[in-house]
C-alpha cells in the first residue's frame, strides 16, 4: 500500500473520526440492532434492517480509516528544511497567463478540499508544482486541458 503523507492536523482529524465512529456511533447502532432483533420477525423490521445497513457502512469506514492511519507518515510543514521551494505543506500563490491568481495549500490527499484551496499531495496540480521555486512556470494538465501557472509566493506555517 502506498504511503499516506499527512499533516499533524490531518492525522488528528482522521484519528478523531475513527475514535468517534468506534466509541460512539457504532455502539449506538449495535444497541438499536440488538433491541430490534429482540422484537421478533427481522424480515419486516425496519429498525433492524436499517441498523444492519448502517453498521456495515460504519465498519467499512472504520476499515478505511484504519488502513489510512496505519500507512500515515506525519510531516509537519513547519519543519520543511528548504522553504524556498514548493514541498508538502506549502501555501503558494500562483497565477495563470491571464493573471488569475489562486492561493493553494498542498496537504495530504485525505485533507484535500478544493473549495477552500487545499489540494492533495498527489493531485495533478500538486505533482506539477512540487519542487518549484519563485518565478518558476509549470504546465499543469487538467481535464479541461493544459495550463501554465507561475509561482508568485511560497510560504510555510510557523
Amino acid at each position: 500500500m502506498a504511503e499516506n503523507i499527512i499533516s499533524p492536523a490531518g492525522f488528528a482529524a482522521l484519528r478523531a473520526e475513527y475514535d468517534q465512529l468506534l466509541g460512539v456511533e457504532r455502539p449506538k447502532i449495535v444497541e438499536v440492532v440488538s433491541w430490534a432483533a429482540g422484537n421478533g420477525d427481522r424480515s419486516e423490521n425496519g429498525d433492524y434492517i436499517y441498523g444492519r445497513k448502517k453498521m456495515r457502512e460504519i465498519d467499512r469506514r472504520l476499515a478505511f480509516l484504519a488502513r489510512r492511519l496505519k500507512t500515515a507518515r506525519v510531516i509537519d510543514p513547519a519543519s520543511q528544511p528548504d522553504k524556498s521551494r514548493v514541498y508538502f505543506g506549502a501555501v503558494i500563490t500562483i497565477a495563470d497567463e491571464e493573471d488569475n491568481r489562486r492561493t493553494l495549500t498542498i496537504l495530504g490527499d485525505d485533507e484535500a478540499d478544493a473549495a477552500s484551496g487545499r489540494i492533495g499531495w498527489n493531485s495533478p496540480m500538486a505533482r506539477a508544482l512540487r519542487g518549484a521555486a519563485l518565478g518558476d512556470v509549470r504546465n499543469v494538465t487538467l481535464p479541461t486541458g493544459s495550463k501554465a501557472w507561475e509561482v508568485l509566493e511560497i510560504a510555510y506555517p510557523d
